[in-house]
C-alpha cells in the first residue's frame, strides 16, 4: 500500500473541505467485482456528482495513484489489494437522457444493459448488443467493448471525462483512438458519459434483437458463476475459446478457480477461490495455448492492485 496512508485515511477530507462525496477507507473490492475476490482500495471515493469529482481530483495530492472501476464484471483485483483511491462512480453519473431524434446522453455508471432498455424505449437501433454486456458505459468507453458484431465505437459521437487535474475534457469519435477492445485516450482520464447514437428502428425488431443477445448469454456463458467475463481478447483470426478448448485446458483447475466448462474463454470462482489463484489459472492457459497453437493470449479482464 501507499506511504501516504495518513493523508489517505481521514486527513484526506481535510485537504477538500468542500468535498461532498464519500470516502471509505480499506473498502473491500471483493464485495465489489464480480469474482468475488481481492484485496481492500485503500480508499475508495464515491463522488457527489461531476463537479465534485472535479473538485476531488483538481485537490489530491499528485503522488496519489487513482484508479476508477465500474460494475466490477470485467475486473480482477489482486489480493494485495489496491494502493491509491479507488473511484466509483454512483447514481449522479448513471442517467440516460434523449437528446434529438436519434442520440442518446449517457451517463458512465448507467448499466449497458439499461442503454439498451432506454435505446429500446427510444424507438433507436444499434443498442441491443449491450443487452448480453455485464458492464458499464464508463468501462465500454475505455475498452470498445462489443458483441454479436457491434463495437462501442459504432455508437460514440463524443465522450466526456475529467482528467488528473481537475479539468474537465471531451474527445470526439475519432480522438478516442478506437480498435478491437482498445481506446488511447489517456489512461488517466474518468470518464462521466458519452453522446451516443443510433438510428430510428422498429422496436419489434429491436426487442427481437435483444431477446436473441439475452438467449445466447443465457445458453452460451456461464452467467449464474462468479466470473469476470470473457478472460481474453479474440486474437486476429482466431477464436479465443476455441484455442483453449483445443489445449485441453476446459475444466481445468487452480485452487479454486477454474476454466468454465460451458464456455472455456470464461474463467470462474468455484469456490473459496483466491485472485492468485484465478491470474494464475489465466497464465497457465496462456501458456498452454502458446504452446499448443503458437498464439499469444492477451488478457481482456483488467487486473489491478498488488499481490499479497
Amino acid at each position: 500500500m501507499s506511504d501516504n496512508r495518513h493523508v489517505l485515511d481521514s486527513d484526506l477530507a481535510a485537504l477538500m473541505p468542500d468535498l461532498r462525496g464519500k470516502l471509505v477507507a480499506g473498502q473491500a473490492l471483493a464485495d465489489l467485482a464480480w469474482f468475488r475476490v481481492g484485496g481492500p482500495a485503500e480508499v475508495l471515493f464515491s463522488p457527489a456528482d461531476e463537479d465534485d469529482l472535479a473538485y476531488f481530483l483538481a485537490r489530491l495530492p499528485a503522488e496519489i495513484p487513482v484508479y476508477p472501476i465500474g460494475l466490477g464484471s470485467n475486473l480482477l483485483v489482486r489480493d494485495g489489494g489496491m494502493p491509491g483511491v479507488v473511484i466509483r462512480l454512483g447514481k449522479a453519473f448513471a442517467g440516460i437522457e434523449r437528446v434529438g431524434e436519434a442520440r442518446l446522453l449517457v451517463g458512465a455508471a448507467a448499466a449497458d444493459k439499461r442503454v439498451a432498455l432506454a435505446a429500446l424505449e427510444a424507438g433507436l437501433g444499434g443498442f441491443a448488443f449491450y443487452h448480453g454486456i455485464p458492464g458499464a458505459i464508463g468501462g465500454a468507453l475505455r475498452m470498445n467493448a462489443g458483441a454479436h458484431g457491434t463495437e462501442t465505437r459504432e455508437r460514440v459521437v463524443e465522450v466526456y471525462g475529467i482528467d488528473r487535474a481537475g479539468a474537465k475534457r471531451s474527445f470526439s469519435n475519432a480522438e478516442m483512438g478506437y480498435a478491437y477492445r482498445h481506446s488511447s485516450a489517456p489512461a488517466e482520464m474518468i470518464f462521466t458519459g458519452a453522446l451516443m447514437e443510433g438510428v430510428p428502428a422498429d422496436p419489434v425488431a429491436i426487442r427481437s434483437e435483444m431477446d436473441a443477445v439475452a438467449e445466447h448469454r443465457e445458453t452460451k456463458q456461464p452467467i449464474k458463476s462468479r466470473t469476470g467475463g470473457s478472460t481474453f481478447k479474440n486474437p486476429p483470426g482466431h477464436s479465443a475459446w476455441k484455442l483453449i478448448d483445443a489445449a485441453g485446458m476446459r475444466g481445468f483447475v487452480v485452487g479454486g478457480a477454474m476454466v468454465s466448462e460451458m464456455h472455456c474463454n470464461f474463467l470462474i470462482n468455484v469456490g473459496g477461490a483466491t485472485a492468485t489463484d484465478i491470474e494464475t489459472l489465466g497464465e497457465e492457459v496462456r501458456r498452454r495455448v502458446r504452446e499448443t497453437s503458437g498464439v499469444e493470449l492477451e488478457w481482456e479482464i483488467k487486473r489491478i492492485g498488488v499481490a499479497a
